[in-house]
């Protein structure tokens, strides 16, 4: 794999090597639709890391406490996702197979289909935690079936209904939101989660569009009427202890490929508190 690296999140060690949680970028957008962009989210999310501290006071826990790595931006196509997929499965393989949990910055949601593939060859009781404002359960999205709005739906294809659960979703078409309640993948609470998860591995996908445009507007697919950043925080930290073997953090869409704007302090925090989540359920 060819990768590329302009910058590296907060204290990470780019020697990936040395890393139990191990970042990678994945700047792909090649279904995004409304705004593109989120090609620029990975450079974007490590520069506005500088601005944070390493210690996250809910959690109790410091990124300088832990081995956390940073792989640098996968280098892949602007289109062509079959070949973006094989990047992404190829990349992840060895780091699974040595135990390390893989958090992927995004980028837009389509890759965590790959990122879940991985996962899978690697944990096959895998099931999926998706956080995000829409249900992105289509079959089919403008005659393609493998888009950002149709990508928990191959998710399911993979796993089931039964071992996919969503959290925060506001939006979605009749037969989306149909098919959701017909097979019960929303859940409310965390504890709901813990419940149903019995004590199976967890791959956490959270598509910042969850969060209110009022909060974060630089995204793929605004949608209002979301969550403040103090809820999301909230109910990740809830999470704190369940076994996350893999994470990713998709759909920031800065304007550029420079910084972008100040909601790139906001992805890089919620970036922060998944690797502390992901390090958490190792230990």
């Amino acid at each position: 794999m060819t990768w590329k690296r302009t910058a590296t999140f907060l204290c990470a060690d780019s020697s990936p090597e040395n890393g139990d949680v191990v970042l990678m970028g994945v700047p792909f957008d090649g279904t995004s639709c409304f705004r593109p962009g989120s090609r620029f989210g990975p450079h974007s999310i490590r520069i506005w890391s500088d601005v944070l501290e390493s210690f996250s006071p809910e959690l109790d826990m410091d990124l300088e406490e832990i081995r956390l790595g940073d792989l640098g931006d996968l280098e892949v196509p602007v289109a062509g996702w079959d070949e973006v997929a094989l990047r992404i499965r190829e990349s992840m393989a060895p780091l699974l197979a040595e135990g390390k949990i893989p958090v992927v910055l995004g980028g837009e949601h389509l890759i965590s289909l790959a990122a879940v593939g991985a996962c899978l060859d690697r944990y096959p009781n895998l099931c999926v935690l998706h956080v995000d404002a829409h249900l992105d359960l289509r079959d089919e999205y403008e005659s393609d079936r493998h888009t950002h709005a149709t990508v928990m739906r191959r998710v399911m294809d993979l796993l089931g209904s039964d071992r996919v659960f969503q959290w925060g979703v506001r939006s979605g078409t009749r037969e989306e939101w149909k098919m959701a309640r017909s097979v019960g993948t929303i859940i409310d609470t965390p504890s709901e989660i813990r419940d149903r998860l019995g004590g199976r591995p967890l791959y956490l996908s959270l598509d910042l569009d969850v969060l209110d445009p009022s909060i974060l507007p630089e995204t793929g697919a605004p949608e209002p009427g979301g969550l403040f950043f103090r809820e999301l925080l909230n109910f990740l930290h809830a999470l704190r202890g369940l076994p996350i073997v893999g994470a990713d953090v998709v759909e920031y869409s800065p304007a550029g490929p420079g910084m972008g704007g100040p909601s790139g302090a906001v992805a890089a925090k919620v970036v922060r508190e998944v690797i502390l989540l992901c390090e958490a359920g190792r230990t």
